[in-house]
């Protein structure tokens, strides 16, 4: 099955790039461009792709409201420069499956695109403490006695997996840190998505440092 993709970006030789990759490709087509935030809204409502690659910056509508917009239509895997985005964060709150780092290898953001399609959230393993520990909300008390209130139901062992997929653990690293096997923890990751009604990875990893599990 072919994974449809609409690329959003200001920059027309990024999405040069992009199509030139993908075009190469027998599974991922590019099915639409968009050059700013409002265009890709509009894509997404006409031609229904399989996942939308999106700056944060654009013109006009920017990516974050973008992303909100679309969330509930599509994947979005939000696209970043890192080092200048204070917004990442917010994207992801908006409802991004995960980001890629505009510095990042085509074959990479190629495979990024693969993973997000198969339903898994992304965040790139090498930058995601710092991701987190950058751009994360620093909740206050009130907030972090909602989220404690949200991990109730959770048995030891559960919050230890969460703690661990907050830190940026791999399912690899995460068997190998308990000793157990990488089935077991796809187990325990799809239990804690249904008990604290995540949608994908990302969401647990932004719900682990609100909660105070993990700090900055």
């Amino acid at each position: 099955m072919t994974v449809r993709v609409v690329l959003a970006d200001d920059q027309p030789l990024v999405r040069a790039a992009l199509e030139m990759v993908i075009s190469a490709t027998d599974d991922v087509e590019v099915v639409g461009e968009a050059g700013n935030g409002a265009q890709a809204v509009q894509l997404v409502a006409e031609l229904r792709p399989d996942v939308v690659v999106m700056d944060i910056r654009m013109p006009g509508m920017d990516g974050i409201e973008a992303t909100r917009a679309v969330a509930g239509e599509t994947t979005v895997l939000v696209l970043t420069t890192f080092d200048e985005d204070e917004y990442v964060y917010a994207a992801l709150r908006a409802g991004a499956a995960g980001f890629l780092v505009k510095d990042m290898a085509l074959a990479e953001i190629l495979a990024a695109i693969r993973v997000v399609a198969a339903g898994d959230g992304l965040i790139a393993p090498a930058v995601t403490r710092r991701l987190i520990a950058e751009f994360a909300a620093r909740p206050g008390p009130v907030q972090r006695q909602a989220g404690a209130e949200r991990l109730a139901g959770l048995t030891e062992r559960e919050r230890e997996i969460l703690t661990l997929v907050g830190r940026g653990r791999s399912n690899t690293e995460l068997a190998a840190e308990l000793v157990i096997s990488v089935a077991t923890v796809k187990t325990y990751v799809t239990r804690l998505l249904a008990k604290l009604d995540a949608r994908d990875r990302v969401q647990l990893v932004i719900l682990a440092y609100e909660t105070g599990l993990v700090s900055p």
